[in-house]
């Protein structure tokens, strides 16, 4: 398989306008989320913070785990505002949010009001029907995939 089918077949995309809610809204979100955990910003704990949480709840090392997180996050959030590599970008989130799930809110319920699950179960929905559909018009990917079928 060449490197041309490859980028095909990861910027294929349907020609719907979709999916741009869709990676706009979450890809803020995720961005947001993945800038408290590696910067601090917006309230968050930085890397040294989450991490020393990340390893009280057993994710260690922790500070790795952090890093791995924010940077799924943000770097994965930014390439969804873009529409830049939405497919991978958003199966790394979803495998996220499926470690979030799992980890840190399934024994407190679904709801938020509790610490469920709820908001992390709605960015796994959302990663997912971006990993099938792909970027959508006005996405970077769109722009590759043409350029690649000319």
């Amino acid at each position: 398989m060449t490197t041309k089918n490859i980028f095909n077949i990861i910027t294929k995309t349907e020609q719907s306008f979709a999916a741009l809610p869709l990676r706009l809204i979450a890809g803020l979100v995720f961005s947001a989320h993945g800038a408290q955990k590696l910067f601090a910003w917006f309230g968050g704990y930085g890397l040294e913070g989450t991490g020393q949480w990340m390893e009280s709840i057993g994710l260690a090392p922790g500070y790795l785990m952090a890093l791995m997180a924010g940077s799924a996050e943000f770097f994965g959030g930014t390439l969804l505002l873009i529409g830049l590599l939405v497919r991978p970008a958003s199966f790394v989130l979803a495998i996220t949010m499926v470690v979030a799930i799992f980890t840190t809110h399934i024994d407190n319920g679904l709801f938020m009001s509790n610490n469920g699950y709820e908001f992390a179960l709605s960015l796994l929905a959302i990663t997912l029907a971006l990993l099938i559909q792909g970027a959508g018009k006005l996405s970077v990917d769109g722009k590759i995939h043409s350029k690649l079928n000319q």
